[in-house]
């Protein structure tokens, strides 16, 4: 439950097609307050001005937008410093370079600048977020991130499966860290979105049919991005204030199967 007058801040709005999308209007629809992050200008109107045709211009103008490049400490300070006090943030950043992190048969990549910087973005930058944010949480507050399956290797996700890994491991180390300010941080593990960030993986339609093999309850890749935003929801409000160090996974329940279904276990169509 979202706490009315509450303030949220959701980072790494690219489009409406994303979870951050619609997990941020959800809280809305409960009486909270959002403040969207793109990476700069650019990327906003790229992404969000020109290729959102499903809002209408006094909607998409009624948002609050700030930028911040989380690969740049200046940027992420002073996006906090303008948010004032906040319960929550959504961290929903995430890159890697599809020609030379994802898709090759081998793991070995001569371009290891794009290796650190996919770190950077998709693991390490939650750190820098949880630092300056951490003080505008006066009375505690929650930190969430969103992952994919960091425990298993996926063909052709390559070094983002190892970035999201990483990321798994630091809201550990991040809950442990900042229990004593009464804050959370939590992650959620969805299953195959088709968003914009998935159309960067090579062969994503191979890893969201493997679904269709390992999940118990049906998994849809385009609509049950309102389930995982649902669970981002619950892990920032009020609801989840024992919950930390967390990767509650919203994927069907695909996680936990060993090999395939069996024919008569897949669900009913």
């Amino acid at each position: 439950m979202i706490k009315k007058g509450s303030t949220y801040v959701v980072m790494g709005l690219l489009n409406t097609d994303s979870i951050a999308y619609a997990t941020g209007k959800l809280v809305e629809e409960m009486g909270g307050n959002v403040i969207w992050t793109a990476q700069n200008e650019r990327m906003k109107k790229i992404f969000f001005d020109r290729g959102c045709k499903d809002l209408s211009v006094e909607e998409k103008d009624a948002m609050q937008f700030k930028y911040c490049d989380v690969t740049i400490d200046e940027e992420v300070e002073t996006l906090f410093n303008e948010t004032g006090e906040i319960d929550g943030v959504l961290h929903s950043i995430g890159y890697a370079n599809p020609k030379t992190c994802l898709g090759a048969e081998e793991m070995y990549t001569p371009a290891s600048q794009d290796v650190l910087t996919g770190f950077h973005i998709s693991a390490a930058s939650l750190a820098t977020v949880a630092h300056f944010a951490a003080p505008k949480m006066k009375n505690g507050g929650s930190i969430v991130t969103l992952s994919f399956e960091g425990s298993r290797p996926f063909p052709y996700y390559n070094w983002m499966g190892v970035n999201k890994a990483a990321l798994e491991a630091l809201v550990k180390a991040l809950a442990r860290n900042m229990g004593k300010d009464y804050i959370r941080v939590n992650a959620v593990s969805a299953g195959p979105l088709t968003t914009k960030a998935a159309s960067s993986i090579p062969s994503f339609n191979l890893l969201a049919s493997t679904w269709e093999d390992i999940s118990p309850l049906p998994w849809d890749t385009l609509e049950d991005k309102v389930e995982v935003a649902n669970a981002c929801v619950f892990l920032l409000g009020e609801y989840s204030k024992k919950i930390t160090g967390q990767t509650l996974f919203v994927d069907g329940g695909a996680n936990f199967i060993g090999g395939r279904l069996m024919d008569y276990e897949k669900p009913k169509k």
